[in-house]
């Protein structure tokens, strides 16, 4: 099984450092790129590490706060230089269309692909986006403006046949595919051979939730319960708490303790405030709660 893979493009807050870019991440799985949030600097960040776009077919925006969504119209118009003619699906809240359709129509005026908007509710946990293979659904999170997140999660492959089974039945290759997905086998004597004797399960699917920006809030925690990998925001450490709460984004701790009762197997945190120069204060804090965090950093691959 392919393995799936998320890609920090930057992990920083609303104003950028030379450690941190805004909020971008690539997560790939089942053979596509789904990018996550847009700050200044994406398509740099894409450049500088070499990262190759050519699956890369949907983008989720998670709120209209600059450092999530303005290095949209600058990879539009580099995507038109480079010649891309698949179209480019933005998931966001129905404003970006607004905001965006003068730029695009400014700037951008001979793409060689369309823009395609597809308006989401940030109010409302539902499916936003599926196809074969994945499904999306949108996380409502607690916020200044309307805000959501993401969960990612790969539909079922189906099961494995049995190599040695194909023989000892003379199973005849049509036939295969309708096993796979769950049938029975009947033989020419008119035996029935159990699905459960053919074939063995395939790969648990991957899960993976992306929560930023947001308060502490655990009305998450039903959602994101066991997921392969959350990152959670983690702007702030616990002594800034009262900040925290009059900007609607959580601390290192909180952001742990979400872990701990959703019971994920992975916490990856980030959106650092700027004034954290030694973020490791940060992972630290978050450690003391869920063993399991990772700090975040620009530039990263992780192993989902």
């Amino acid at each position: 099984m392919q393995n799936a893979s998320l890609t920090i493009l930057g992990c920083g807050s609303s104003l950028p450092t030379r450690k941190n870019f805004p909020s971008a991440q690539i997560l790939e799985i089942r053979d596509k790129q789904f990018l996550i949030d847009c700050g200044e600097g994406t398509q740099i960040r894409m450049r500088q590490m070499g990262v190759k776009t050519n699956r890369l077919g949907h983008v989720f925006i998670s709120h209209l706060h600059g450092d999530h969504c303005f290095g949209l119209i600058g990879l539009i118009s580099s995507f038109g230089m480079l010649n891309r003619t698949a179209d480019l699906h933005i998931h966001a809240q129905a404003d970006l269309e607004k905001i965006l359709e003068p730029q695009l129509a400014y700037f951008c005026a001979e793409l060689p692909f369309k823009v395609v908007f597809h308006a989401i509710n940030p109010r409302k946990h539902e499916l936003i986006f599926e196809d074969r293979s994945v499904q999306v659904f949108s996380i409502p999170l607690k916020h200044r403006v309307p805000c959501c997140g993401f969960l990612f999660e790969e539909k079922p492959r189906d099961r494995h046949i049995i190599r040695e089974m194909i023989d000892f039945y003379n199973i005849p290759t049509w036939r295969i595919p309708k096993i796979k997905q769950g049938e029975d086998f009947i033989t020419e004597e008119g035996e029935v051979i159990s699905n459960a004797d053919l074939t063995i399960s395939s790969e648990v699917p991957k899960r993976f939730a992306y929560c930023s920006d947001t308060a502490y809030s655990e009305k998450i925690v039903p959602i994101v319960q066991g997921v392969d990998c959350l990152y959670h925001e983690a702007t702030f450490m616990e002594d800034e708490l009262l900040r925290s709460k009059q900007t609607q984004h959580s601390t290192a701790r909180q952001a742990a303790e979400i872990a701990k009762l959703a019971n994920v197997k992975k916490l990856i945190i980030g959106h650092y405030s700027a004034r954290y120069s030694n973020q490791n204060e940060l992972l630290r804090e978050a450690q003391l709660v869920f063993e399991n965090t990772i700090l975040g950093e620009d530039m990263t691959v992780y192993e989902i």
